[in-house]
């Protein structure tokens, strides 16, 4: 058979049987019938069902996911599908109908050889085995194609599975479902736009045949590493959980007599195009893929509240189907089934679940420094190579080890400086990227919570109640570590623990989006200067064991077409308008100050042009000798940013000063000869400053030198509210409170009035701030005054609602008595009836004539009474007035 593997050549060689003449090979061709017969035998397989509707080439119809099982093509090297076949069919890509036999073939091979025998994937592939001789049989008995050609080919021996117990197996597939749940809403590498297809492909329904799986290889090392790195958070299971684990275990071990799992039949929904009357009988559809995610997310309460679910599950099987179906069989029989397993898993006490390791799970979370940590939080880790920058990770499990020791995992967040990517790259302010990093940690490394927000609500508003000293950051990407790729997330929900997938957080919302600019990548000035794209990818730098990356690497290799370009440079700042006309220094000279000059007010008004100033008073004849000539060298330096609000001191050339620096406070006396003296504060002895109030000084016969653009800037939400909101409130704010600092000093700065007096403001300034202080509270005054009429109006408002309300109560009182009274009298009047037949009326009326008379007796002693009382009050008491005294006072014996 391994000839039947060696293709022709198209060249004939020579030989001496042929006399060296050039033989002539006709190229094979495939007729028209062929080609039909292909289409037949794929759509055979398309449509094909088995007795229960179950659809077995629905896991072949398309090739296997590299990113969902990358090792499946380390095993299959020539991985088929249905969907393969239809493209070549289309483009006529066969040469002959045997390489179609050939390819046929290949599914079901390549399915076997992956595969357990008792995967539903191998099961499935037997099945379009068949289907395929069946077909090739037919056409060769409608003498379309050969006998020869319609058998299939023997493409080698499927190797022998590994012995493993089928607990470790189901283990494993519910893992992998897990995974596939994980990140199935994100983007794929490439950058397509691939739309989740939910079938029976995944690697739930194919496990390996050859090598252990990804969890047992984490297993074997775990002693070793006991915070290892894992691609998922460690299985930590509630005595709980792991009772309906057991239960449903259990229930897959069942099988029918050709050797298949019951319970597959109920793994999934029915389609609603295929079974439309099902959802109209079928109130509550329900199957095991929905139970497990139910139960994967916590939502059981109990192992009744998981039976309950369960028996709706069969219930609707026995509901939708015939007595006698093998469906509504197998039905019953795994509802006794899981109600025996339920009742057996509940006797069991809880100490026979703990896991293999000793971890008891602590669903509650965990009470530590006087905070409860539990699944969901936004905590900082400590990092060990780093103090300053916390890993920013998300709590994943909680448990208890044998000793007693609190523990949780947690997935890492990277910061942009910790990974690998393309120079130009511009990140968010406080961005972190979701890695593959699920770390265990003890409970003392948390340091404090954070926040992580998703980049669609970070410009909106912030975590209701969180408080304003955390750090809050934003997500926008998955950093893969192996390929060193940032892959956008397209659904947060996936990133986030089960638990807490639904949940959704409140958020005081800003006045409006705010518009947050990406600025360029802090490790941009790593990339070496002979970096070239055909370079290899860089790698991190590392450090501690249990510890991100000490710092990433950038490098020049083209971008990703799924990366988004680098924002368009800021714009430059517009032109500055032509300089005035200097003024001549003998006119400049005649103004009674410098560049400033005093207001009537004690204001300083600025001059209209900067002059020159002298360090000494000047002389008629040297009138420019000790001058300074004031030129800013702002433009030729390159610009520090500082984060102080301290003013920062600008060097000018001098030429020629006669003033040199000796303490810390300098006296500079003008030209004018001023009464008051400026102070200027050095820090070193050996700088000398100039006077800093003048601007834009231009010496005679110098151009002009326009002054560099005054940049802005204000501290991060969390630094801003640390200021004490009376010391903000003393400085300049935007509209969202933010104190503004600047990168120059105020133009118009008031020089002390005399020696030792403090520097301060403006008059000018400070009657526009108490103006301002003054509008301010004119405005809250309005503001106070609406409140409390809307207040008022409302109480109003409210009083009357009280009083309609009590007035229609009183109505409605009288009225309820009058038709009791009316009741009461009718009840009477029956009663007389009953009692004294014909003559009710006369004795009904001489019994309320007896009543009356005795009321009207009740009546009259009740007024003697109150008449006694009043005249026994009226004799004990005696006015005050006039000559009156107390009865006390007087001896009742005389």
């Amino acid at each position: 058979m391994a000839q039947a593997n060696i293709s022709m050549s198209p060249t004939p060689i020579e030989s001496t049987e042929t006399n060296s003449t050039q033989i002539q090979v006709e190229e094979p061709r495939v007729t028209h019938a062929e080609w039909d017969a292909m289409d037949i035998v794929i759509r055979a397989a398309y449509n094909h069902r088995e007795a229960d509707g179950h659809d077995p080439s629905k896991v072949f119809q398309r090739k296997v996911n590299k990113r969902i099982l990358p090792d499946y093509y380390d095993v299959i090297k020539e991985p088929m599908a249905l969907s393969t076949l239809k493209q070549r069919l289309a483009t006529k890509s066969y040469k002959t109908f045997s390489e179609f036999v050939r390819d046929c073939a290949l599914i079901p091979h390549n399915a076997q050889t992956y595969n357990r025998p008792e995967a539903q994937a191998y099961q499935d592939a037997l099945v379009i085995k068949a289907l395929f001789e069946s077909e090739f049989r037919k056409l060769a008995e409608e003498k379309i194609i050969s006998q020869k050609t319609a058998v299939l080919p023997d493409l080698g021996e499927i190797p022998p599975a590994d012995p493993r117990p089928i607990e470790e197996e189901e283990e494993e597939d519910d893992d992998d479902e897990e995974d596939e749940d994980d990140e199935g809403d994100d983007s794929d590498e490439e950058g397509t736009r691939r739309k989740r297809r939910r079938g029976p492909r995944g690697t739930a329904a194919i496990s390996k045949r050859q090598g252990a799986s990804k969890e047992d290889a984490g297993h074997k090392s775990n002693d070793a590493k006991p915070r290892k790195k894992r691609g998922r958070p460690p299985k930590v299971d509630t005595p709980m959980e792991a009772r309906i684990n057991a239960i449903l275990k259990g229930l897959r071990k069942l099988k029918n007599p050709t050797g298949l799992p019951m319970i597959r039949q109920f793994m999934h929904l029915l389609a609603k195009d295929e079974h439309p009357g099902y959802y109209v009988e079928i109130k509550e559809p329900i199957a095991v893929e929905v139970i497990k995610k139910k139960q994967k997310r916590r939502k059981y309460q109990s192992v009744d509240h998981f039976m309950k679910d369960i028996d709706t599950m069969f219930n609707n099987a026995k509901i939708y189907n015939e007595d006698e179906s093998q469906v509504y069989k197998e039905a019953n029989q795994l509802q006794i089934e899981a109600h025996r397993l339920a009742d057996q898993e509940k006797q069991k006490p809880d100490t026979e679940y703990a896991m293999e390791d000793g971890r008891l799970s602590l669903p509650n979370g965990i009470l530590h420094n006087g905070e409860l940590w539990k699944v969901g939080d936004w905590v900082h880790i400590q990092n060990p190579n780093d103090v300053t920058k916390p890993i920013v990770t998300q709590i994943y499990r909680t448990w208890q080890d044998t000793e007693g020791q609190k523990w949780v995992n947690a997935v890492w967040y990277y910061r942009p400086e910790w990974t690998v990517h393309q120079y130009e790259k511009h990140f968010y302010p406080n961005e972190v990227m979701k890695t593959g990093q699920y770390r265990d940690h003890h409970i003392d490394e948390v340091i404090d919570r954070c926040f992580v927000m998703f980049f669609t609500r970070y410009n909106r508003g912030r975590p209701r109640g969180f408080p304003p000293d955390k750090e809050v950051y934003v997500c926008e990407a998955r950093y893969n570590e192996e390929k060193f790729k940032l892959n956008k997330i397209k659904t947060w929900a996936s990133c986030l623990p089960d638990e807490v997938r639904e949940k959704d957080y409140e958020m005081d919302l800003f006045d409006g989006a705010r518009k947050i600019k990406k600025i360029p990548s802090p490790i941009k000035h790593l990339l070496k200067d002979d970096a070239k794209e055909t370079d290899d990818l860089p790698k991190p730098t590392w450090g501690a064991e249990n510890a991100p990356p000490v710092v990433g690497a950038v490098h020049k290799r083209p971008r990703e077409e799924n990366d988004s370009p680098p924002p368009e440079p800021t714009p430059s700042p517009p032109p500055q308008p032509a300089p005035q006309p200097t003024r001549q220094a003998a006119n400049a000279m005649s103004h009674e100050h410098n560049s400033y000059r005093r207001g009537s007010q004690g204001d300083i008004v600025m001059g209209g042009t900067a002059l020159q100033v002298s360090t000494t008073a000047p002389s008629s004849a040297q009138p420019n000798q000790g001058q300074i000539s004031y030129e800013q060298k702002r433009s030729n330096q390159p610009h520090q940013y500082s984060a102080s609000p301290a003013p920062t001191y600008q060097h000018y050339n001098q030429q020629v000063s006669s003033y040199t620096p000796q303490t810390t406070h300098n006296t500079f006396p003008t030209p004018q000869q001023r009464g008051h003296i400026d102070q200027y504060n050095t820090p070193q002895s050996g700088y000398a400053f100039s006077q800093p109030t003048v601007r834009n000084t231009v010496a005679v016969g110098n151009a002009y030198n326009p002054p560099r653009p005054i940049e802005v800037y204000h501290l991060s939400d969390a630094a801003n509210l640390s200021i004490p909101e009376d010391i903000r409130e003393q400085f300049h704010r935007d509209e969202h409170g933010h104190v503004l600092f600047f990168t120059t000093p105020p133009l118009d700065t008031l020089p002390p009035a005399k020696h030792g007096e403090a520097v301060g403001h403006s008059v000018r300034y400070l009657a526009e701030k108490a103006k301002r202080i003054e509008a301010i509270k004119e405005k809250r005054k309005r503001e106070q005054q609406v409140i409390e009429e809307q207040s008022s109006s409302s109480k109003k408002a409210k009083q009357e609602e009280e009083i309609a309300l009590a007035v229609e109560v009183k109505r409605l009182t009288g009225k309820a008595m009058q038709l009791l009274g009316k009741d009461v009298e009718e009840g009477t009047k029956g009663l007389y009836r009953d009692m004294l037949g014909e003559k009710w009326e006369e004795g009904m009326g001489a019994d309320t004539k007896r009543l009356q008379h005795i009321q009207a007796e009740e009546r009259r002693k009740m007024s003697e009474i109150e008449e006694n009382a009043r005249r026994t009050k009226e004799r004990q008491m005696t006015s005050l007035k006039g000559n009156g005294v107390y009865l006390d006072d007087v001896d009742a014996r005389y």
